[in-house]
Order: structure tokens, then C-alpha cells, then sequence
């Protein structure tokens, strides 16, 4: 497909969610800047892409790091001149262990990743977009299902979903008067490396029993961020939901 004239930036596009939703929008026509922690997996997220990977930039980067998140936006404005879509998808949790055994370092390197590094990279966006003719654009959060309710043994990851929702909600408010729509999806049980030990070893429950669960295509996920980035900006879905439809998330237990 030929070029839409719209630029987007994923982060963490080397692997899962991040890569299947960068190729799906240079299939759509986008110019993607691939973003995540080591230049190895994004260049492979580019190989996979063919031709249309020379519609790409890669740019190894930690979110977390306020110079880092600044370099990144700076370097897709010299390469393709503005920014119509953020998808803010990096992250990563803590190791599985009790509440109470949790390092503070543990702990700081969840949250710097998953809600420090949104906010840095929504604040470098808001920059772009609100000074761009036409002003405006659109940022979506990945939120996860960890932003309703927890898993045991998750409190960092939990803690820092259940933030994004919140920065969801203050960006949209705050993007209004500049024309930026931003929007959260959740996701349940993508198949992916980092979903594979729950269709083979299984999930830890609330009940204490480890279970096989459920899980689904990741390039569902793809096509819905693919549609919520082709909206025009006077429309938004402010929140999607997108999981196994048997996983154990709806019930008690």
C-alpha cells in the first residue's frame, strides 16, 4: 500500500503487541517509527515488514529515561515532519512474588517503564501535535486487563495499569483544545511470547491453583488499533476492551 501521508510512533515495536501493530499500520499505509529498549528485535520488526520497511525509522529507546523519550519525538519530526498516532504499548512487570517480598527496585522499574515512560512519551506527543498544521492527533494507552482487576502477585503491574487509566482520561481532557483524542485498549490473553507460558504451563488464580487459560490472535489486536487510528479525530474510542472470550476474567472466584 502507498503512503497515507500519516506518521505514527509505536513503542516496544520489537516484540507482540507493539511489532504486529507497527506492521499492521505500514499495511495501512502509515510511516511507523519503531521504539523499544534494544535495536536487535526493531530491525527484525522491520526486515519482517519487506518494502514497506522503508517507510520506517528505528529508535532504540528507554522510556523511561525523560532524554531518551525526547530524542525519539525529535528524530520522527527530522524524519517524516509531524505525528498523527502514538501508540504508548511499552512495559513490562515484576517478577511473580509476594507483595511483601517486592525490591524497591523492583517496584521503580515497572513504573518508570510503564507510567513514567507514557507520560513522558504523551507529553512529547501533546508538544508535536498541538503546534502541527493540521493541528491534532490521536494517542492510545495499552492498558491491559491488569487495569480492572489484579492477578495475585502483581501489585507493580497493577499498579501502574490501573494509572494509565487515569493518564487516559486527563490527556483526553486536556488534549480537547488542541485536537487530540487519546484512548486506552485492554487487552486479555494476546497470544504472544510473553502470554505462551499460559497455554502451556497455565496462570496462577485467585483461588491458588494454576490453570491452562485461554488465549487469542494477537493480530486482533493489530486491526483494532489499525481502527482507532484511521477514526477522524472528532470521533474517539475512549475505551476497548479486547480479550480470550473464555479466559477467567468475568466471574467470581
Amino acid at each position: 500500500m502507498t503512503s497515507n501521508g500519516r506518521v505514527a510512533i509505536v513503542t516496544g515495536a520489537g516484540t507482540g503487541v507493539g511489532k504486529y501493530s507497527a506492521l499492521a499500520l505500514l499495511e495501512n499505509g502509515y510511516s511507523v517509527v519503531l521504539a523499544g529498549r534494544r535495536a536487535e528485535p526493531l530491525e527484525e520488526t522491520v526486515q519482517e515488514a519487506g518494502e514497506l520497511g522503508s517507510r520506517t525509522i528505528t529508535v532504540p529507546t528507554d522510556v523511561g529515561e525523560p532524554a531518551a523519550v525526547a530524542s525519539l519525538f525529535a528524530k520522527t519530526v527530522d524524519a517524516f515532519g509531524r505525528l498523527d498516532v502514538l501508540f504508548n504499548n511499552a512495559g513490562h512487570g515484576a517478577p511473580g512474588v509476594l507483595l511483601e517480598d517486592l525490591t524497591y527496585e523492583q517496584w521503580k522499574r515497572v513504573v518508570e517503564s510503564n507510567l513514567t515512560g507514557t507520560f513522558l512519551c504523551t507529553q512529547e506527543a501533546i508538544k508535536i501535535m498541538k503546534n502541527q498544521d493540521p493541528m491534532g492527533g490521536r494517542i492510545i494507552n495499552n492498558g491491559s486487563t491488569a487495569s480492572h482487576v489484579p492477578r495475585p502477585n502483581s501489585a507493580p503491574y497493577v499498579a501502574t495499569k490501573h494509572g494509565i487509566t487515569g493518564l487516559t482520561k486527563a490527556a483526553s481532557l486536556d488534549g480537547r483544545k488542541y485536537n487530540i483524542a487519546c484512548s486506552q485498549i485492554d487487552i486479555g490473553n494476546a497470544a504472544t511470547t510473553a502470554t505462551d507460558r499460559m497455554s502451556t504451563i497455565g496462570a496462577l488464580q485467585a483461588d491458588g491453583e494454576v490453570r491452562i487459560e485461554p488465549r487469542f490472535d494477537v493480530e486482533h489486536v493489530a486491526e483494532a488499533i489499525v481502527f482507532m487510528s484511521n477514526l477522524p479525530l472528532d470521533a474517539n474510542v475512549q475505551f476497548i476492551q479486547l480479550i480470550a472470550t473464555k479466559m477467567p476474567f468475568i466471574g467470581r472466584g
